[in-house]
C-alpha cells in the first residue's frame, strides 16, 4: 500500500513537472508589418531564462513559398528548447509569393515569379527584423545577437536576407547601417540568382548549415542553368571557404528533404552549441562533417533542374 502512494505521488510529480515545463516559455502573438494589403504576425517566444536582454532568433517556416505556417507543430520543440536555454524566438509570417498559382507558366515567367517570392519573404524578413531592433528594449532582446534561421523555404530566405546584407542590396537599406546579424542556421536552405552564380565578396554571419545529399526539393550543390536557379549548402560552403569565413556544415548523407525539419528536433544540442560557440563566444571555425544513418539505403544525390522543379511544383 505503502509502495503503491509512492509510485502515485511521483507520477503525480512528473506530471506537474512537465506542465510546469511546457509554462515556462511564454509566447505573445505581435503584429509587426502591414505589406500589400496583408497583417504580418510574429510568435515571440521567450521564458525566464532569457533575462532582460537574450539573443534573438527570427524564423521563417517552410512550405515552398506556397504555404506554411509559422506556429506548426514540428516547430515547438525547437522554438522552446531555444527559450528555456536564454535565446529568444521571433517565428514570423511572410508573404508567399507562389500561393494561389494556377495555369501553365512558361520558363521564363516561373524564373521571375520565384525570384519576386523570394526576395518579398526577404523583405518581410528584414521588416520583422527592423521591428525587434526598433522594440528591443520591450522584447528584452540584445540588438547585437539577433540571428536568422529556417527550415526549406524559410532557410532559403534567411541565406537570402543575410547575403543580402552583407552585399549591401536595396532592400537591405531599411536596416540600420551598422547592423549585423550574429549568426544564421538554415535546415535545407539556398541562395536562388537569375543574374550568375551568387558570391560573397564580404564575410557573412556565421552559418550553420544542414542538409541531406539526396534533397530533390532543395538542391545541396546547385541546379542552374545559365547561371539561373538555387545554389545550396556545399555551394555556400565553398564560398565561405574563400573568405575563411566561419561555419558548421553538417552533411546528411543519402538524407531527403526531411532535414528541413528533422534537425529542429532531433539536433538542438548542436544548434544551441553553435549560437554560443560562434555567436556568444565569437569562436572563428570552419567545420564540416557528414553523418550517415546505417539505416538509410543510398539514393540519389544528383538531380536536374527539371526534377526539382516537378517535385515542387507538379501541379
Amino acid at each position: 500500500m505503502v509502495m503503491k502512494k509512492i509510485l502515485m505521488l511521483c507520477t503525480l510529480l512528473l506530471t506537474f513537472s512537465s506542465i510546469f515545463a511546457q509554462e515556462d516559455v511564454e509566447r505573445r502573438t505581435l503584429h509587426f508589418a502591414t505589406t500589400d494589403g496583408q497583417e504580418l504576425m510574429l510568435d515571440y517566444y521567450r521564458s525566464a531564462a532569457c533575462g532582460d536582454s537574450a539573443p534573438c532568433m527570427i524564423f521563417a517556416f517552410g512550405g515552398g513559398f506556397v504555404r506554411g505556417d509559422r506556429a506548426w507543430e514540428h516547430y515547438m520543440h525547437y522554438f522552446e528548447e531555444l527559450a528555456r536555454n536564454g535565446v529568444s524566438v521571433a517565428s514570423i509570417d511572410y508573404r508567399l509569393g507562389l500561393k494561389g498559382l494556377s495555369g501553365r507558366i512558361g520558363v521564363l515567367g516561373m524564373i521571375d515569379i520565384m525570384k519576386h517570392s523570394v526576395d518579398i519573404a526577404v523583405e518581410d524578413m528584414y521588416a520583422a527584423t527592423r521591428y525587434i531592433i526598433d522594440n528591443a528594449e520591450q522584447l528584452g532582446v540584445d540588438v547585437s545577437k539577433i540571428m536568422l534561421s529556417g527550415s526549406s523555404a524559410g532557410a532559403i530566405t534567411a541565406l537570402q536576407a543575410e547575403w543580402g546584407r552583407s552585399e549591401g542590396l536595396d532592400a537591405a537599406k531599411v536596416l540600420p547601417g551598422d547592423f549585423r546579424y550574429a549568426g544564421v542556421v538554415a535546415c535545407a536552405g539556398a541562395l536562388f540568382s537569375k543574374s550568375g552564380k551568387p558570391k560573397f565578396r564580404n564575410c557573412p554571419a556565421p552559418m550553420l548549415l544542414f542538409h541531406g545529399t539526396s534533397d530533390c526539393n532543395v538542391p545541396y550543390n546547385k541546379a542552374s542553368i545559365m547561371g539561373i536557379g538555387f545554389y545550396g549548402s556545399q555551394y555556400i560552403v565553398k564560398q565561405l571557404d574563400k573568405l575563411q569565413s566561419p561555419y558548421l556544415f553538417c552533411s546528411m548523407e543519402y538524407a531527403d528533404h526531411s532535414v528541413a525539419v528533422t534537425p529542429l528536433i532531433e539536433q538542438t544540442d548542436l544548434i544551441l552549441q553553435f549560437i554560443n560557440d560562434y555567436v556568444v563566444e565569437g569562436n572563428r571555425l570552419c567545420v564540416k562533417y557528414s553523418i550517415r544513418n546505417l539505416e538509410t539505403e543510398p539514393r540519389p544525390t544528383h538531380f536536374t533542374a527539371r526534377k526539382y522543379l516537378k517535385t515542387n511544383y507538379a501541379k
